[in-house]
Parts: structure tokens; sequence; C-alpha cells
């Protein structure tokens, strides 16, 4: 009788030792998904940060034609979905701060367009940037052109609000 009861018991720790295993394979893998989710919906929230090593500054004042405002920069394709989402907060922003914000768009469409945004920024004093930010499209900075100081750097961020506080702001320094 002695051995059904062994067979039984070592049934029993098999069966809760297979349990054991799925739970820990299944909260694994909802751990990977749930960090995967995170870091779709926030890439700076991914590990590691892809945010961390954005620049402070972009190597010093901007281009004379630049200072007085603050300067919006967006890194665009013609082939990104992401800037096609953020089309329409970009013109809304150029509309409501014509006159008080300058806006510069640096084109990486393709070779051509690439070549000539690079000649662009190095006019503008936005070298650094645009070497740091060219295959990053649907990047927006706003960046103080007295300083070269970015005050804000978002990626693939439509929201208008994100934008308007810190243009706000930079404005009402001056």
């Amino acid at each position: 009788m002695r051995k059904p009861s062994a067979l039984l018991l070592g049934l029993c720790i098999s069966s809760l030792v297979f349990s054991a295993s799925l739970v820990t394979a299944t909260t694994a893998r909802t751990a990977v998904k749930t960090d995967t989710a995170i870091a779709q919906a926030n890439p700076c929230a991914a590990k590691p940060n892809p945010c961390a090593g954005k620049l402070k500054n972009v190597g010093g004042p901007l281009a004379k034609e630049l200072q007085g405002k603050p300067v919006v920069v967006d890194i665009f394709a013609t082939w990104c979905p992401a800037c096609k989402t953020l089309e329409p907060t970009l013109s809304q922003l150029r509309r409501e701060y014509t006159g008080k914000a300058n806006f510069v768009v640096l084109d990486v469409s393709d070779k051509a367009k690439t070549m000539r945004s690079e000649a662009r920024a190095r006019q503008l004093g936005l070298e650094k940037f645009f070497a740091g930010n060219k295959s990053k499209t649907a990047t927006v900075a706003i960046i103080d052109p007295a300083t070269g100081n970015i005050l804000v750097q978002h990626s693939k961020n439509p929201s208008k609000a994100a934008y308007t506080s810190v243009l706000n702001s930079a404005i009402a320094k001056r």
C-alpha cells in the first residue's frame, strides 16, 4: 500500500513543479510584453533609456537670423508616418506663433535633401543637433537661439500643449 501513496505523492510534486514552471514562464512573458508596451507608449521608459543621451545644447548660439525668438526645429521625412501625424500640430503652431517663433524644418527624406538640410543646419548653428538627430525623424526641439540650449525635445509627440507651454514661457522671458 505504501507504493501507490508514494507514487501519488510523486505525481503531486511533479504536477506542482510543472505548474510553478508555467506560472514563472507566463509571468516572464507578460513582463516582457508590458515593458515593450511601456517603451512604445513612452520611448524614454525603455531600458536602456534612449533619451538619457539627448543633447542639452546645440553647441552655442544660433545664427543671427534666428536670434530674438525661440526656434522650433523639426526633423522631417516624407516617408515617416509619425511626421505625418505631427504635421497638423506643427501647422497650428506655425500659424499661432508667426512672428513670435522661428521654424526650421530639416528634411531627411532622401540623400539630396539630407545633404541640403545638413548644409542649412551648419549655416544656422544647428550642425551638432542635426548630426545627433538626423536619423530620428519626427523629432521636434525648441531651442533658445541666444544660448543654444535645448528647452525641450520630443520624439513623435503630437501634443500641442507640450510645445505651447515651452514656447509661451520662452516668449515671456524676452
